[in-house]
This record gives structure tokens, C-alpha cells and sequence, in this order.
């Protein structure tokens, strides 16, 4: 990327194309003073580029701390032999004292400028993971749609075979206890039907419209009060300034309903529900950087989530609870993927957080970019 960028770096200060990088960048003059830092620069350091601009970088990452040194012995490195000095891991720590676990390159753009790249080890981890996570889902969405096809074809004959034999009944002496078999095999029948209508109803494109998350979240809590009117007590914390979004309401609705209502079943109808939203900056989502998103957190009171479960939580058909189908969770998953959101949670035994991230735009194009 580095040899790239130096190719097109402008002779003019206007450094625009470096903020749509996802990785952190510096540019320094060869005296190493700072001449910019691109957006994800700005978040990873905590400075703004109006601020930096023309300080020492001596002054970001003063050499006497631990580890520091190391990045101006790439710097210098990097000026002497006029090449680009390939990545390496280093743990920096700023004038604030904030500790950077990164991995860093240096690289000439110019007689005049170098260029310092910056990859946060624990967001390329987070990369990595969605990467796999993505992955994961798509073998799960296939699996669970050719399941629920296969399922599907034979319950129709199933359930008319049941209905044709309630028929030959009429009539027989035991008419009233047999039909109450060929009940049973037409209400299982249905019951699967529905079940399967469930997991290949997210695989529809959603329906985008610009929204606001919390006539969302107003939806969700009415539903879940609705639902569990005695124990639950729900707690609104909201960011009312928060930008309108483009997606699906209906999906979003169901989404963040699955995750109240799996949380309300995990404290057996008593406890309390937060519902928290904010917004997050900087932010890679499906492989994308956003300057902005939306961050919705739904805090639980409950037990917790067993670590037998953890790794497991947003697979179809795995369930903790007793008579749970398991699909709630996935489901969950499958509608904020179609937004190019993300779902993540961390539990303990005081307690569930999910967290729902969701890429503020501005276009109705939502899925294509």
C-alpha cells in the first residue's frame, strides 16, 4: 500500500485521499515535524491534525519512553537508505502516556516527506475475526437454506396424508382418539412450516428507507413490555442527536427484538434491560472504513452466557435455553449482516452486553457500496 501511496501523494498540502485509508498514516518532513495525519491517524493517537501539524514528532512519541526509539531508528533508516523499511511490531507509548500495541512501516514518498503507516495489532485481530466471521455465517446461511428446503417439500405431504387419514376415520368407532394422532401430526406439520418460513425469511432484500434508530428501539421496548408486562424493567439511555440511518425498519425491528427478547427469557421474565446509543467513529464494518456508526448496546441483568456456549451463541439451532429453537440469535446476525453491520457481545456473571454496530450513510444503495 506504502508504494502506492507515495506514487500518489499530491505536491500540495491537500492530503484528502489519505483519510480514506482504514490504516493509520503520518506524514513527516524529514526533519520528522508532522505535516499530516490522516482520520484514522487522528483517532488512533488521540490528536488532530490541526493540532500536530508542524509539531516535532518527537513531541507525539517523545524517544526517551520505552520502545519509542525503535520508531526513529526506522525513520532514520528509512531516510539514509532513501527505501521503504518494512513493517515492524512495536509498543510505542505517546506523550499522554496512552501505551500502542502496532505493527509500522516507513516509507519515502519524496525528497522532502516520509510517510508512517500504523496497523493496531488488536484491529487487525478484530479484522481477522470478522473476516472469519463472515465466512462462518455465509456455510451457516447456505446449510440452514438448503435444510429448510428439504424440510420444507416433504411437510406439505406429511401434512395432507394427515388430513386424508383424519377423513377416512369419520365414522370408526375409535374416530375421536384416533383423530386426536392425525391433530397432532397436522399441528407438528405447521409448526415446522412455520419454523422453516423463520430461517428462509432473512435471505429476502431488505426494504431500505432512511430511519431513526431509536423509533426502532421505541418499537422493541413496546414489544418486549408488551411480552413480559411484570418482571421486566427496560431503561432507556439514548443519544437523541444521533444521524438518521438507511435500512430495513422491519428487519432492524426484528433483529434488536431477538436479542431483548433472548435476554429477557435468560433472566426467566425478571430483571432489567438497558437500552443504550451512541455513536462510534472510525469504525471497519464488512471490511469497510466509516468516519461514523451507530452503536447499540442491549445490557442484560441476567446469568450470562456459559462459556460452553460462547463460541457457539450466533449458530442456527443452538440454544441455552429449554424449548428454544435457536434461531433468534442467528437470525439476529443474518439481518444486520444485510445492513453491513456487525453483532458482538461480552458476559460475565453479572450480566449480558450485545453490541450492534451499524455504518451511518448517506445513499439508498446501502448493500452495493
Amino acid at each position: 500500500m506504502l508504494d502506492e501511496l507515495s506514487m500518489s501523494l499530491p505536491s500540495v498540502s491537500s492530503y484528502a485521499g489519505l483519510d480514506l485509508l482504514s490504516t493509520a498514516v503520518l506524514l513527516v518532513s524529514r526533519a520528522f515535524n508532522v505535516i499530516h495525519a490522516n482520520s484514522a491517524a487522528e483517532n488512533l493517537l488521540g490528536v488532530s491534525t490541526r493540532g500536530a501539524a508542524g509539531q516535532a514528532l518527537a513531541r507525539l512519541f517523545p524517544p526517551a519512553l520505552a520502545g519509542n526509539a525503535a520508531l526513529f531508528a526506522m525513520l532514520e533508516k528509512a531516510h539514509a537508505s532513501g527505501a521503504g523499511v518494512g513493517e515492524s511490531e512495536l509498543s510505542l507509548e505517546t506523550i499522554a502516556q496512552q501505551a500502542l500495541h502496532v505493527a509500522c512501516s516507513a516509507t519515502p514518498a519524496d525528497d522532502e516527506r516520509l510517510v508512517l503507516e500504523f496497523h493496531a495489532l488488536d484491529q487487525q485481530i478484530r479484522i481477522a475475526r470478522e473476516e472469519k466471521r463472515l465466512e462462518r455465517q455465509e456455510l451457516n446461511r447456505e446449510l440452514m437454506r438448503n435444510l429448510a428446503h428439504e424440510i420444507k417439500n416433504p411437510l406439505g405431504g406429511i401434512r395432507g396424508a394427515a388430513q386424508l387419514l383424519a377423513g377416512e376415520l369419520r365414522g370408526l368407532p375409535r374416530e375421536g382418539e384416533l383423530a386426536e394422532y392425525t391433530s397432532v401430526i397436522v399441528e407438528e406439520a405447521d409448526r415446522l412450516q412455520r419454523l422453516m418460513d423463520r430461517l428462509l425469511a432473512p435471505h429476502r432484500s431488505p426494504k431500505l428507507a432512511r430511519l431513526n434508530i431509536h423509533e426502532v428501539m421505541e418499537r422493541v421496548r413496546t414489544l418486549i413490555l408488551a411480552e413480559f408486562p411484570a418482571g421486566i424493567v427496560l431503561i432507556r439511555d439514548y443519544d437523541t442527536s444521533l444521524p438518521d440511518i438507511i435500512g430495513d425498519k422491519e428487519s432492524l425491528i426484528q433483529a434488536l427484538l431477538n436479542i431483548a427478547r433472548n435476554a429477557a427469557q435468560a433472566m426467566h421474565g425478571r430483571g432489567t434491560i438497558r437500552l443504550v446509543t451512541r455513536i462510534a467513529r472510525q469504525v471497519t464494518l464488512a471490511r469497510k472504513r466509516y468516519r461514523h456508526a451507530l452503536q447499540v448496546e442491549i445490557i442484560d441483568s441476567g446469568p450470562g452466557i456459559p462459556d460452553a456456549l460462547a463460541e457457539r451463541i450466533f449458530f442456527p439451532l443452538v440454544s441455552g435455553r429449554e424449548g428454544g429453537t435457536g434461531l433468534g440469535l442467528s437470525i439476529a446476525q443474518n439481518f444486520v449482516s444485510q445492513h453491513q453491520g456487525t453483532i458482538e457481545f461480552a458476559s460475565s456473571k453479572n450480566g449480558t452486553c450485545f453490541t450492534v454496530l451499524l455504518p451511518v450513510r448517506e445513499s439508498l444503495n446501502l448493500l452495493n457500496g
